[in-house]
């Protein structure tokens, strides 16, 4: 078994070095230097050790490693920064894979900004909107920095890493303790009792539920309103899953968000579009911060995927609509008499026709064994 305490282990939710802070004098940030999935990037000691405290784990691995020291003159950063990790765009990770260090935030002083680097250096030293407004969640107006180059810092402050994708998933204490103390704190309830979360703004080609739209008609006339996230700011987001007290999610990024605000007086089911370890992480983070387990409801006919492709985020999921009610109903999400109706291949096929590639029928999965601890 793994010694919590050592940094060159994954984080635990049970603490160890995932709850330390470290503080490092003249520390150097190494940025990547190419968008690969593992990457040489992270702190060095003032005198060129590695940092392994530093670095962004997932599951059973770290997914940056040892960069080498920088050669030549390097820039300094004056004031004392706090170490934020690797900042990905894509807002699911961000959420998952780039908030696990800021939960000393509410509580730190003297920080003159948070630092990352970024995961594709291409992308350079961008910092989207809803990255700004969540580190605002926890220190309003704290600045932000990307650093494109090395960096030496005057004092580094290092959290471990108290949240992400794995065992973490579940938060350490002090992570959760952070997000229920000051996460939407501010931000009064406003909407509806009944929220769906839905997907199909977003079109298909990324990955969804066929028929998704039918499925909103049929929420609707249960009194749900459908929510469609990415068209609001994160105040009103929060605002809206703060209000609702039965919430239907189509699985996805979005419900890592209401799960930093998850009550357990809210009843939740989540509709997957896939069987994976991702939907596992989703379900898991919504039971550690609510403290409450959301109900997945996995009702599938098919799954459909490009063909040539194997990667699950890219399948269509095509609903089986009686399973689905009957399933919503015995969690006392909705009445259970309407009488939901599966689409015919030929409205499947219309909407399969959209993404302008040939797609293949799979069988619908069957839940995977909890890839959580793998």
């Amino acid at each position: 078994m793994s010694d919590p305490a050592d940094p060159t282990t994954q984080p635990s939710p049970d603490g160890g070095w995932s709850e330390d802070i470290l503080t490092i004098p003249g520390a150097v940030v190494v940025p990547p230097e190419t968008g690969a999935f593992v990457q040489p990037a992270g702190v060095l000691h003032g005198d060129g050790r590695y940092c392994p405290q530093g670095a962004l784990w997932r599951k059973w691995r770290p997914l940056t490693t040892a960069p080498e020291a920088p050669g030549g003159p390097v820039a300094d950063l004056p004031g004392r920064w706090l170490w934020g990790g690797v900042l990905w765009q894509h807002f699911g990770h961000f959420l998952a894979e780039s908030t696990t260090r800021l939960w000393p935030l509410p509580v730190l002083e003297g920080i003159d900004g948070v630092l990352f680097i970024p995961k594709r250096p291409d992308v350079g030293d961008k910092v989207a909107g809803y990255q700004r407004d969540f580190v605002d969640q926890l220190a309003p107006g704290l600045p932000i920095r990307v650093a494109t180059e090395p960096l030496r810092v005057d004092t580094l402050v290092v959290p471990g890493q108290g949240f992400g994708l794995g065992p973490i998933i579940r938060g350490t204490g002090a992570f959760r303790a952070a997000i229920h103390a000051r996460f939407g704190a501010d931000i009064a309830a406003e909407g509806p009792e009944k929220l769906y979360v839905s997907r199909s703004a977003l079109g298909i080609r990324k990955g969804g539920l066929v028929g998704e739209t039918r499925l909103e008609a049929y929420l609707a006339a249960e009194g749900y309103e459908v929510f469609h996230p990415q068209r609001h700011s994160m105040a009103e987001q929060i605002a809206r899953y703060k209000a609702a007290r039965q919430v239907i999610g189509a699985e996805g990024s979005a419900l890592h968000l209401f799960a930093m605000v998850a009550r357990p007086d809210q009843q939740v089911a989540v509709v997957l579009r896939r069987r994976s370890s991702a939907s596992n992480f989703i379900e898991q983070h919504i039971e550690s911060f609510a403290g409450r387990a959301p109900r997945a409801a996995e009702c599938l006919r098919r799954t459909w995927m490009p063909e040539g492709e194997s990667a699950k985020r890219l399948g269509l999921g095509e609903l089986d609509f009686p399973a689905l009610e009957r399933d919503l109903a015995a969690g006392g999400f909705v009445g259970g008499t309407a009488g939901w109706q599966d689409m015919t291949d030929d409205e499947v096929a219309t909407l399969l026709g959209r993404r302008g590639r040939r797609m293949q029928a799979r069988p619908a999965p069957r839940r995977e064994a909890d890839q959580a601890g793998a």
